[in-house]
């Protein structure tokens, strides 16, 4: 895989939306973070357009998207918030430029199309991590936000979390892939599809049915992504809902179910996704997963 370099101070990077609207107001608190770190930040030209739910049209989005993957200036590009409309606009772009001068790309939860082609068939490496509308207004710098600092300056993140009931203990290592579980349903059977053989796989999703979770985790089963998994990390799960007639397990029991019959370590309730810990993950890098009785350790 390759790897772009790591920041250092001085460096520019881009901020862009290629998913939902977005306004000034709900960005600048990581814009102040991003410049104390001694960074420069650079907003895409259609930032604050907005087309219906969208922060501008197919068009304008991947124009920004363009800009940044061209710009040899621009060393990471910082995806403003998720919602829907990547898939969109992944295609559209050309990213010969980008081939030559490879630069980092953060975001979570819808932009985990596009981290999918970057690892699938563009061979480089990206950080599932904090994005800026979730940055606190006060400035804190949280654990989400520390851990994507370290990623990007180049230091290993290593995570240690107390067991989960359900974990099936093991020592896994592999290519760390992954992100939104929706998400990679809805890109399953596509160019931008995942190969998960020999490799360590995490998702989490928000606010699904949970026969939703059923149905995509039977998708991952059918299609044989778990049958040569080499580890299963299961973030959170958040905000699940429920028909007037229950489904009768909960989204990790779900999982559970689905998974039991496969033999690869399993970790729950590790603090990435859709939750106030959303620690980075830098996918496609080769990672360390270890699960005993009383703890944790992902070496990422």
């Amino acid at each position: 895989m390759i790897s772009p370099a790591k920041l250092n101070k001085g460096d520019k990077i881009g901020i862009i939306a290629p998913s939902r609207k977005i306004s000034h107001d709900e960005i600048k608190a990581a814009i102040q973070v991003f410049e104390n770190w001694g960074l420069q930040v650079s907003l895409g030209k259609n930032l604050f357009k907005k087309d219906r739910q969208f922060s501008g049209t197919d068009e304008e989005r991947e124009e920004d998207l363009q800009y940044m993957l061209d710009d040899p200036e621009i060393k990471a590009i910082v995806c403003a918030r998720g919602g829907y409309g990547t898939i969109r606009i992944v295609n559209l772009v050309d990213y010969t430029a980008f081939m030559k001068n490879p630069k980092w790309i953060v975001g979570y939860s819808d932009i985990t199309a596009l981290h999918a082609h970057l690892n699938q068939n563009l061979n480089v490496k990206s950080i599932h991590g904090i994005m800026p509308i979730n940055f606190p207004d006060d400035l804190t710098e949280n654990n989400s936000i520390r851990t994507l600092k370290k990623a990007l300056f180049g230091e290993e993140n290593t995570y240690e979390i107390a067991a989960h009931d359900f974990n099936r203990n093991g020592k896994a290592i592999g290519e760390l892939i992954g992100g939104n579980l929706s998400v990679l349903y809805s890109i399953s059977g596509t160019k931008f599809d995942i190969e998960t053989d020999g490799k360590l796989l995490f998702i989490e999703d928000l606010d699904e049915y949970l026969y939703h979770i059923d149905r995509m985790m039977m998708n991952l089963k059918y299609s044989g992504k778990l049958e040569n998994l080499n580890g299963l990390i299961v973030g959170g799960m958040a905000d699940m809902n429920d028909n007037e007639i229950p489904f009768g397990k909960s989204a990790y029991e779900i999982i559970q179910d689905v998974v039991k019959d496969y033999s690869f370590p399993v970790c729950y309730d590790f603090p990435v996704g859709h939750t106030e810990n959303n620690s980075a993950l830098i996918l496609g890098k080769k990672s360390e997963l270890e699960i005993k009785d009383k703890s944790v350790v992902l070496k990422n």
